[in-house]
């Protein structure tokens, strides 16, 4: 184990990690993106697919806590390559080169994932809390789409949603191409299609998410 451990602190090793982490978590984004496409099929349609989650709850578990360690190791190994990188560029050549050297959404990386990881937090404590601990007048037969609904309806909540799930496709964006260039896929020949596919499922991603908060909050009252 300690080639392993010497391998993951490595500094190709750590890109390597934050690589693999990141499409774990851009994978898992597919399958929340598309259970909640749902919703727009009504309250039946949506309650039943957190029900049929909730068959298998177990299973649920399981998968959940293996997607906080995921991000967990995401968020480490992002401060840690962060740090590092500070260390190795003095500040003044990190100012005067930085606009030649990288592009904007590489040098705020580090703050739209600051961005994302407090509206996770945000995210849990609400709607995820909710379904999980949400009191029912029927026990084991809370409405979902109900708790989802109140939510959207607070201005700020939706807002701010909106806001950070924008925030989450420029972060997308960039990771998605770092990660296959930390993988060596990054010839001239096609990476700019490797480029293009990025943009696209950051915009999809950004805009799938969005939605749900804009149409609950313009249809629902928006009280």
């Amino acid at each position: 184990m300690g080639w392993l451990f010497r391998s993951l602190n490595s500094s190709i090793g750590k890109k390597f990690a934050m690589a693999i982490t990141g499409l774990s978590l851009i994978t898992f984004l597919d399958i929340h993106l598309a259970g909640n496409i749902t919703l727009y099929f009504g309250p039946e349609a949506f309650n039943g697919y957190v029900q049929t989650l909730d068959i298998v709850k177990p299973l649920i578990r399981i998968i959940e806590v293996i997607l906080a360690l995921i991000f967990i190791f995401h968020v480490i190994y992002a401060i840690r390559l962060y740090i590092e990188n500070k260390k190795a560029k003095p500040q003044t050549y990190a100012v005067n080169a930085s606009g030649k050297n990288s592009t904007f959404f590489s040098r705020t990386m580090i703050w739209t994932g600051a961005i994302v990881f407090v509206f996770l937090v945000l995210h849990l404590s609400t709607m995820w809390y909710s379904f999980n601990f949400g009191h029912s007048p029927d026990p084991g037969h809370l409405n979902y789409y109900n708790v989802l609904v109140e939510w959207f309806q607070s201005p700020v909540y939706a807002g701010f949603y909106v806001v950070a799930v924008i925030i989450l496709g420029f972060h997308l964006n960039h990771g998605f191409q770092s990660a296959f260039q930390t993988f060596g896929w990054n010839h001239v020949k096609y990476f700019h299609m490797i480029k293009k596919l990025g943009t696209f499922i950051s915009f999809v991603y950004a805009l799938g998410f969005a939605s749900f908060p804009i149409y609950f909050y313009l249809f629902y009252g928006g009280n």
